[in-house]
Parts: C-alpha cells; sequence; structure tokens
C-alpha cells in the first residue's frame, strides 16, 4: 500500500502555525488523533466532519505511526 501521508498531511506555515493538517483544510492532525483517542469512530468523525475521508484519517494514524520511529529528540534551544 503507498504511504497515504504524502498525498494526505500537509505543512504549511500560513495554515494552522504550520501544524500538519490534513490536505491544507486546517484540520490538524492532532485535532483528529485526539478525537480517535477519545473513543469517537472514524464514520462518526466522517459524519461531523462531511469534507474529509477515511484515507485522511487513516494518513493521520499513520503519521503518527512514523513519528513513533524517530530514533532521538533533541531540544532546539529558542
Amino acid at each position: 500500500m503507498k504511504e497515504l501521508i504524502f498525498d494526505r498531511i500537509t505543512v504549511d506555515p500560513t495554515i494552522c502555525h504550520g501544524k500538519p493538517t490534513i490536505r491544507g483544510l486546517r484540520y490538524p492532525v492532532n485535532t483528529m488523533l485526539e478525537l480517535l483517542a477519545s473513543g469517537m469512530t472514524t464514520a462518526e468523525i466522517l459524519q461531523d466532519y462531511p469534507d474529509l475521508e477515511l484515507q485522511d484519517l487513516l494518513a493521520c494514524i499513520e503519521y503518527a505511526a512514523k513519528l513513533t520511529q524517530v530514533k532521538s529528540i533533541y531540544r532546539i534551544a529558542s
């Protein structure tokens, strides 16, 4: 299966302060993950957000899975 994140998850500094979003639609990935973690089903989310598709939610999960594969995290001085 082709990786969904490259087609569905976008990062644009002018949209949602550069947070990863679904297809630039101003739906942050973290919001969709929080809804899934709260127990909402994909069907319920898709009903509440009619411009989203199942593949968008699967891409959010794939994106989160990829983030867990990071070997090291370093704090950047601000």
